[in-house]
């Protein structure tokens, strides 16, 4: 019997693929359980229907992420930290700090643990901090580092 899986089922398949089971585990297991369906010609047309949109999704959203991280690049974000005389700094600015800084200044609403820096920012300057957008996206963000 052809079955369309509607769940992840262990050393069977994937959610959305087309198998090929015994009747009796079919019937016994997989529709009463509700981990896939029978396939016929409707529910084979569904499935089709149902992949193209999920990809007309992830297509918009990879579109959106691609805009989002073009805009980013001309924006810039100041932090301000805490410096002594001779030009030495007090701490380090954090991922958090920058999230908190870009939400203020530009409005944007960026996660914190899509941030990734090589090393912690401990000094003055203008940094480049690249943001993961989507897993095909990387887009960066000019952090620039004052004196408080």
């Amino acid at each position: 019997m052809q079955v369309i899986l509607l769940q992840d089922v262990k050393s069977l398949g994937k959610k959305g693929e087309t198998v090929k089971v015994n009747d009796g585990y079919a019937r016994n297991f997989i529709l009463p359980k509700k981990l896939g369906v029978e396939a016929n010609a409707k529910n084979l047309n569904d499935l089709k229907l149902q992949k193209a949109n999920e990809e007309k999704k992830a297509l918009e959203i990879l579109e959106e992420a691609k805009a989002f991280a073009e805009a980013l690049k001309d924006k810039e974000v100041i932090v301000k930290l805490k410096s002594g005389n001779d030009g030495k700094t007090f701490g380090s600015i954090s991922t958090k700090e920058i999230a908190h800084a870009a939400k203020e200044q530009l409005g944007y609403d960026i996660d914190k643990k899509k941030m990734h820096l090589a090393d912690q920012i401990r000094s003055l300057g203008v940094y480049n901090v690249p943001i993961k957008l989507h897993p095909k996206v990387t887009g960066e963000l000019k952090v620039k580092v004052q004196e408080l």
